[in-house]
């Protein structure tokens, strides 16, 4: 499988909601459906990385497929606002940056 960029993934995420999807769901509908796939991911991680165990046919659940749920919702809403997913990364990386060039180097907790 070739590499898929982020902007790849907008235009197909548009082509499978024209095709196969029908329609976009309203941007609340979306909203609410991204806040679900964060819980589902949060259950994985606190039941495979914390304390909780897992509850019976919970370990067959997939890491990987609830984090790409939450990219597919996420890519719906960009798609839905206009915003340029590739476009918006770019800046937010170089935001953090500017701002915290030196602030995690001198975090004394980073280097215990």
């Amino acid at each position: 499988m070739s590499e898929i960029t982020i902007q790849d993934a907008q235009t197909k995420v548009d082509e499978w909601i024209q095709t196969i999807g029908v329609k976009y769901f309203n941007e609340l509908t979306n909203l609410g459906i991204l806040m679900e796939e964060v819980g589902e991911l949060s259950r994985i991680m606190v039941r495979k990385y914390g304390e909780q165990s897992f509850k019976e046919k919970e370990n067959e659940m997939q890491l990987g497929d609830e984090m790409a749920d939450i990219l597919f919702v996420l890519i719906c809403l960009a798609n839905q606002t206009g915003v340029d997913l590739t476009k918006a990364f770019e800046q937010n990386l170089l935001k953090k940056t500017n701002r915290d060039k030196d602030r995690h180097q001198n975090n004394e907790k980073l280097h215990q």
